[in-house]
């Protein structure tokens, strides 16, 4: 597979969270792509050139089969189990929505699909939220694309329009054991919603064949290296 500059289409489900609003931004100043569709259910406040917005009901298999057409793929779906209501409905967003998304790719022929999943994904976790996580990588995993990028982030940081109290909670206690251990704990350190983002456009870049697992404590040194090289070619 070979990528020509300003040539690539992409595709982003999820741009109104915290972690695809700065991937879709990052796509949009990308070189390489001179297309980006942005699927979801209501309209984003951003205008863009190489920016196309489709809304779409994710229950509608028809119209995402359509709409999911491109070289690249990031699903950046996700929602938490305060804002479902109950089991079910998590499920239905965390598991049902991203491998419709995900089988429309496919049948499609997109190259890449690119996935924002969760630190402790496990289908076999007592835990039903990572139990959730890990059942849809573990689905994923067996697409047919020509490569397939998971990424697990720990507690993102960032500034979400909605109030997360467990969260803010979580990101000061995880600070605080990660300097009394030592460091021991940086799988599950905080990260910058941005650093994930910029990590899965630079990886989208790369042509490595085949699955790749990215672990939390690995996408600040993915993100780096982006920024050194966009630092050697000036841009």
């Amino acid at each position: 597979m070979e990528i020509k500059e300003g040539n690539k289409r992409a595709v982003i489900v999820g741009a109104s969270g915290l972690v695809g609003g700065y991937c879709l931004d990052y796509l949009l100043a990308h070189k390489a792509y001179q297309h980006i569709v942005s699927l979801g259910r209501r309209k984003l406040d951003v205008e863009h050139p190489k920016l196309s917005q489709e809304m779409v009901s994710f229950d509608d298999a028809k119209a995402l089969n359509s709409l999911v057409k491109g070289n690249d793929l990031f699903i950046c779906l996700g929602t938490t189990m305060s804002k479902a209501g109950n089991k079910e409905a998590f499920r239905k967003v965390d598991f049902d929505y991203i491998l419709q998304i995900a089988h429309s790719g496919m049948q499609n022929k997109m190259d890449q699909l690119l996935l924002v999943s969760s630190v402790g994904a496990d289908k076999n976790s007592l835990i039903f939220y990572n139990q959730v996580k890990g059942e849809t990588e573990d689905a994923i995993k067996k697409l047919n694309f020509w490569s397939i990028h998971i990424f697990q982030p720990s507690i993102l940081l960032g500034e979400r329009p909605e109030s997360r109290t467990g969260e803010s909670i979580a990101k000061v206690l995880g600070k605080g054991l990660d300097f009394v251990l030592g460091g021991l704990l940086s799988k599950y350190r905080p990260v910058e919603a941005e650093t994930v983002a910029k990590a899965m456009v630079a990886v989208a870049q790369n042509l490595n064949e085949g699955v790749h697992i990215y672990p939390s404590h690995y996408l600040n040194k993915l993100a780096e290296k982006e920024d050194e090289l966009r630092r050697r070619l000036n841009l």
